[in-house]
């Protein structure tokens, strides 16, 4: 990373603290690093899943640094540092992306600290330590916090600045969690929504953005929550669009490819934005018109026909097996003439006009359909699915409803 000092401002003696303090404190990494892991899991509970997650690992090769990091400078107050001062800016970089301040990663250094100082006491204790070396431990100890929540702070600044975000990001931890659903309690989103200064609506209106998308921040309303780091970018908008609304976002999104869910209640909102995805890529598969800012509720049928293509799939296999045994060219005809005919009960002529085929070809047609389907559309229920798999295909295989 660009700016990475080779040693960091602790390259200068730690003031009075004996070198040999080192070769007592090194038996103690282990056990002090999962105290500390301990602690904080438990007073921030948000760090549970980093700690017992995917990157669990690099989080606690991170940590074990900035512990082994900090007994190597009362060792050799000249030894570089480098390593640890890049875990500490990626430590700030991911707080920055997962879309939180840096209260939190502070709060948990504190701990840390805390957790240090006890041990030293517990140690000073064994060892016969004396008090003006355990002081001059904890002097050493808090300088050292001071430095790598610098460190962090300059690495989450710098994210932020490549996010094109402003430093307090509550707003975009907030919405996320708006999107974990109900699983948060509504006192706790209160209190996230108080401190980003942010009125909790009764309803709201997701927007799915294309991947790269750059919408005018400057044009969007301030009451709007955002998330341009997602991988899938998208906004909240509080309650319904108005007239006045989807003006407003029309003119700050110009440019970008759009979609947008149906309006929900609060607690709802991870549905409105899998809706709004869900438009988002059936606009860019072509299956509905290419609009600058593509509404979920002008295509119900098409979002729930199409909300899972792999049913769309098994729907054809088991409702139309009838036909499995035909050529694709004979299949393909007695499907269109059979949704046709679902679809709109016509007579023989006019089926046949709309296919654009002799009557007397819609009549054989029928026959062989007939033949083929027995009772299946004589059933209410199998008749419905029938006309469901059909025009689910038909969706998919670039056709309009």
């Amino acid at each position: 990373m660009a700016g990475v000092r080779q040693t960091s401002r602790l390259a200068e003696p730690l003031g009075p603290v004996p070198r040999e303090l080192a070769a007592i404190m090194r038996p103690e990494l282990p056990s002090l690093l999962k105290e500390m892991a301990s602690e904080i899991v438990a007073a921030i509970p948000e760090y549970a899943e980093l700690l017992s997650g995917p990157s669990a690992k690099v989080i606690r090769v991170g940590i074990e640094q900035n512990i082994a990091t900090f007994v190597d400078q009362i060792a050799a107050p000249t030894a570089t540092t480098s390593l640890r001062d890049e875990m500490c800016r990626r430590f700030g970089r991911y707080e920055a992306y997962e879309g939180r301040s840096l209260d939190m990663l502070q709060d948990a250094y504190r701990i840390g600290c805390q957790v240090a100082l006890r041990r030293a006491r517990s140690v000073g204790k064994r060892y016969n330590l004396s008090a003006t070396v355990l002081m001059a431990f904890a002097d050493a100890l808090f300088a050292y916090m001071g430095d790598i929540a610098e460190l962090s702070r300059e690495g989450y600044l710098q994210a932020m600045a490549e996010l094109g975000e402003e430093p307090d990001n509550r707003r975009r931890r907030l919405l996320r969690r708006i999107l974990t659903g109900s699983s948060v309690a509504r006192s706790a989103l209160a209190e996230l929504a108080e401190h980003a200064a942010w009125p909790l609506p009764e309803e709201v209106t997701m927007i799915a953005l294309s991947p790269g998308a750059k919408p005018a921040r400057a044009a969007l309303d301030r009451d709007i929550l955002l998330d341009l780091a997602d991988p899938e970018p998208h906004l909240l908008v509080p309650g319904p669009l108005d007239e006045d609304r989807v003006a407003s976002l029309t003119a700050a999104l110009a440019g970008c490819r759009a979609a947008v869910g149906l309006t929900t209640p609060l607690s709802d909102a991870a549905d409105s934005l899998r809706w709004a995805r869900q438009t988002l890529a059936l606009a860019e598969a072509g299956i509905i018109p290419p609009q600058s800012l593509a509404r979920g509720e002008d295509h119900l049928l098409p979002l729930w026909l199409l909300g899972d293509t792999g049913l769309v799939r098994q729907l054809a296999k088991k409702y139309l097996s009838p036909l499995a045994g035909l050529t694709p060219t004979q299949r393909t005809r007695l499907i269109d003439t059979l949704r046709t005919w679902l679809t709109t009960r016509g007579t023989a002529s006019q089926v046949a006009e709309i296919l654009g085929v002799h009557p007397q070809t819609v009549r054989y047609r029928m026959r062989l359909i007939d033949r083929a389907f027995g009772d299946q559309l004589a059933d209410p229920d199998n008749r419905f699915a029938t006309e469901v798999a059909l025009r689910a295909l038909h969706l998919h295989n670039g056709g309009s409803v």
